[in-house]
């Protein structure tokens, strides 16, 4: 067997955003590469490559012979990649909780499905394939139906299964896992699994970059409960920085810069000091409620995909959970969760958050990973996802709600429709919710609360209905992220026109003026759970809107609050009142920026 270096990624592939840096001296080569803030803050240093070996296989005809002994090689790779995930799962609960352990827990019980092995161990005898290409072949199956997901979660889905195909294949070869670094480097590689991450943090890395990956990644959550600043979506930057090259790491803003002046290190290094200076004065704020300079109360919730983060939003001094996604109950085992299952989890985040609010997202799933789809879509994003699966399969609905409902024994539980396009959509959840709130409540013998209901909007065709979809609903929530994507016709995962997602577009600008004015005419509670609410450019501008609710993630409530703060309401609605009047985002963004230095 030969090992040998991962091939570059192909042209196919976008370089990152590259522009030449300012010239401070002859010898200045100072630049500067673009891509996605997965983790915020900076680091300073020296880059080192983290390149993943992969195997050259030398293909060999098995027979009568040789097939059990291919057999036995298979089994005892199995029980070597169960022995490193094992450790990385010890690892990952000792660094950073049993939330992200489970991450690995889940690869374990794959390793361990019999129907997997069988597969592999049948087709290895029948067909005299050696262990590798079955393993390529089957894995390939189950990847199909993700990885070419337009929908960020289920492409990590595919991500984690990639990770176990390898770990498997590399065991067989009894290949030693690579983790290790030089200390205190900056990584940079083309692509890093959940579990590299965890074990090359024990090199004390200060930063990693990735040609690939996102915002929402395993990897990215990860880095930031590490807190690791970490750039992603870099397209090809992996090709072109060597080991020992001094670079910079800008997890805020998404910005490497290779080969830095002194004079923008020096930048960096006096941003850093403002950064932990200004942190130290947010924490301080963390535990009061938030209110503008004038009076004004503001709520400010949490984002979350788990139970487990509960126990860790009350140091950040978050009022409540203001969005759950319940789409990683479904992901278990890709079929729906029953509805004990569900009510018993709904009940025990209840009860750790009462009196605070929980607001439940129903599920928020695409067409083209379930079994209920009977063909593979083009383009799910604009398919069969969100309400239109719930409306059209009961089954998932109607479990859900009546878990929802009969875990809400302290009245602190809220729901809301995903994807909104139509009055008919909410008429028919709120039909189903009212059938089934009156059925469990007749039945029990204690008080049953009504859970509120509110409406996602995440579509043009929401915003133009939000008069009536106001008048119907307890309070909406603006998914600034999805509004965005659906108006501009932008993926914002696609590096090809990642550019062109522009929260601060004039026309996402109105659109959010339009929908908080109208939900505060039609006294509907409104709140906003997008990034944007977290951007301390949009602060300012959702306040003067008409906005009193934010749901965001919860390391940025801090910094939210104190912004708030400064501001008051007066000054707030005159700048909303200016900006939906300018024609584009850099105007947009250059008037924020000047009030912000004035505030």
């Amino acid at each position: 067997m030969v090992y040998k270096k991962a091939p570059n990624p192909s042209g196919d592939v976008p370089d990152a955003s590259e522009t030449p840096g300012h010239q401070f001296g002859p010898a200045a080569k100072e630049r500067r590469y673009t891509g996605i803030g997965s983790s915020k803050g900076f680091a300073i240093g020296e880059a080192h490559e983290f390149v993943q070996e992969i195997i050259d296989h030398e293909i060999a005809e098995l027979n009568e012979s040789n097939i059990e002994e291919e057999i036995e090689r298979f089994q005892a790779a199995l029980n070597r990649s169960e022995k490193e995930l094992k450790k990385i799962e010890r690892v990952t609960t000792r660094k950073i909780g049993k939330l992200y352990s489970d991450l690995f827990q889940a690869q374990i019980m794959l390793l361990n499905d019999p129907v997997l092995i069988e597969n592999i161990t049948r087709r290895i005898r029948e067909e005299l394939k050696p262990a590798h290409l079955v393993i390529e072949q089957e894995f390939e199956q189950y990847l199909g139906n993700f990885i070419h997901s337009d929908d960020q979660i289920f492409r990590e889905r595919a991500a984690d299964l990639h990770d176990i195909k390898e770990r498997i294949i590399r065991n067989l070869h009894i290949r030693k896992l690579h983790s290790w670094v030089p200390e205190g480097t900056i990584v940079v590689s083309h692509h890093l699994s959940p579990a590299d991450i965890i074990l090359l943090s024990r090199s004390n890395v200060k930063g990693f970059a990735t040609d690939t990956g996102g915002k929402t990644s395993h990897v990215a959550l990860i880095c930031k409960s590490l807190n690791i600043p970490m750039v992603a979506g870099l397209g090809n930057f992996s090709q072109k920085i060597g080991s020992g090259m001094p670079v910079i790491l800008d997890g805020t803003e998404g910005v490497i810069i290779t080969e830095p002046s002194e004079q923008t290190i020096g930048e960096y290094q006096q941003k850093r000091e403002d950064v932990i200076r200004r942190e130290a004065d947010d924490s301080a704020l963390a535990h009061q409620n938030a209110f503008t300079r004038c009076g004004m109360r503001i709520t400010v919730c949490s984002n979350i995909d788990f139970k487990e983060e509960i126990e860790h939003l009350e140091p950040t001094g978050s009022e409540g959970v203001g969005l759950f996604r319940t789409e990683n109950l479904f992901l278990d085992d890709l079929k729906p969760p029953q509805e004990s299952v569900q009510q018993e989890y709904y009940l025990e985040m209840a009860e750790m958050l009462s009196p605070k609010p929980l607001v439940i997202r129903l599920f928020d799933i695409g067409g083209d990973k379930l079994i209920y789809s009977p063909v593979k879509e083009p383009n799910p994003n604009l398919g069969w996802r969100g309400v239109r699966i719930l409306i059209d399969v009961p089954e998932i609905l109607d479990a859900q709600l009546r878990s929802i409902i009969k875990a809400n024994v302290h009245g602190n539980v809220d729901l809301m429709i995903p994807m909104i396009s139509s009055l008919e959509e909410i008429e028919h959840i709120k039909e189903r919710l009212e059938h089934h709130y009156k059925r469990i409540s007749e039945a029990s013998h204690e008080t049953i609360y009504k859970p509120g209901l509110g409406a996602m909007i995440e579509m043009p065709a929401a915003v133009e209905l939000i008069d009536e979809i106001t008048s119907m609903v307890d309070f909406i929530s603006i998914g600034t992220n999805d509004l965005t994507q659906y108006t501009l016709a932008v993926d914002r995962n696609n590096l090809i026109v990642q550019d062109l997602f522009e929260k601060f577009h004039p026309a996402i600008i109105r659109q959010l003026y339009r929908i908080i004015s109208t939900a505060q005419k039609n006294r509907c509670r409104a709140t906003l759970c997008g990034d944007m609410g977290s951007d301390p450019l949009a602060t300012p501008f959702l306040i003067g809107c008409g906005l009193r609710e934010f749901s965001i993630v919860s390391s940025d409530i801090p910094a939210l609050k104190a912004r708030v703060a400064n501001h008051s309401i007066t000054e707030c609605e005159a700048l909303a009142a200016e900006c939906i009047k300018l024609s584009s985002p850099q105007a947009i963004k250059a008037r924020l920026e000047v009030f912000l230095k004035e505030h």
